[in-house]
């Protein structure tokens, strides 16, 4: 038997749960680790969620993320889950900008001052990577921008790089996101192929108007997501290769569960990216599973941010809205 808090949380309707490792009644393998983001993220059987969050607070840093997606791969980096444990970080440690260790790299949180009820989060999104090694992709070529991969497709254009997490991202017309054409991509890429062993992210980005864009992600572990915050902030990137927006310039981006704000820097010859959006708490809860059966035992919601969950409505019926504009009600 295994008993331990957390808190449901998400960022862009990217949802998780957040488990502080040092609340925990005992530390886990990542053989356990992969065993509960398996049963828990089970929405029929478990409380539901696209990964777990498990996070310390202290250490080399000022705390670290690791993330466990639902299928119980293990994530190098995931921005909207940045947000939310970023956030938890800033309330336990009392200070304005913390520095969390993730995977690959250790990345900035701070408060981002927005004219909205709902607190933002920004983060920072780096090191962007376009060695096709570090997805990693299978190429002769030194960089993939723009290019045509005819065992893909015989239309598209793709740019692949990786923030650290590995993208596959393409520029759409309308007809092309409303087709089956990305899922036939996103499964042929992340099941045995030859071209990417680890799997790939897929997003597909349609233009809106100067400073907005709408993107839409097959996350690799996970299926198609609500938001993706890493694929969002590397179309950000792909936008501006394309001459759609600019750097050092805000961008609304779009998705299915809302929507965020990126800005891409560039000094010299480093890039990186602010990823700026809500990090929302749901409740609270307490939960106890069987190991040696795969099974949720018992689970008790603790406390509902109900306050918080309102005013994040607000913002998903906004982005709602302008998907209805853009593709109108049977994108719904």
């Amino acid at each position: 038997m295994f008993t331990c808090i957390f808190k449901k949380v998400h960022g862009s309707k990217n949802d998780f749960i957040l488990i502080d490792e040092k609340n925990m009644q005992r530390q886990l393998s990542h053989e356990e680790k992969v065993k509960l983001a398996l049963i828990l993220c089970d929405r029929k059987s478990g409380i539901g969620a696209d990964g777990i969050l498990f996070v310390t607070v202290g250490g080399r840093t000022d705390g670290t993320m690791t993330i466990y997606n639902s299928d119980g791969t293990k994530a190098s980096m995931c921005g909207n889950g940045l947000r939310v444990a970023g956030r938890y970080i800033l309330e336990q440690t009392g200070k304005e900008e913390v520095m969390v260790e993730t995977l690959k790299a250790d990345l900035y949180v701070k408060k981002y001052i927005e004219q909205v009820d709902l607190p933002f989060y920004q983060v920072e999104i780096s090191p962007i990577l376009f060695d096709p090694a570090s997805l990693p992709m299978k190429t002769e070529k030194t960089m993939i921008i723009n290019e045509k991969l005819p065992y893909l497709s015989e239309t598209l254009t793709f740019t692949a790089l990786a923030v650290p997490n590995p993208h596959l991202i393409a520029i759409v017309p309308r007809e092309i996101l409303l087709g089956g054409e990305q899922e036939r991509i996103s499964l042929l890429v992340n099941k045995e192929n030859q071209y990417f062993p680890d799997g790939v992210n897929v997003s597909f980005i349609y233009p809106i108007q100067k400073g907005e864009i709408f993107v839409h992600t097959f996350e690799r572990g996970v299926g198609f997501t609500n938001a993706c915050g890493t694929a969002m902030s590397a179309s950000s990137l792909v936008a501006i290769l394309n001459g759609l927006h600019d750097y050092e310039t805000p961008l609304i981006v779009y998705n299915n569960g809302g929507f965020v704000k990126t800005i891409v820097h560039k000094h010299n010859d480093k890039q990186w990216i602010d990823l700026i959006g809500n990090g929302t708490y749901e409740f609270d809860g307490k939960v106890t599973v069987d190991f040696s059966r795969d099974f949720m035992l018992d689970f008790t919601k603790l406390q509902a941010y109900e306050d918080e969950v309102e005013q994040y409505e607000k913002i998903e019926e906004r982005a709602k809205q302008k998907r209805i504009e853009i593709f109108g009600k049977e994108y719904l």
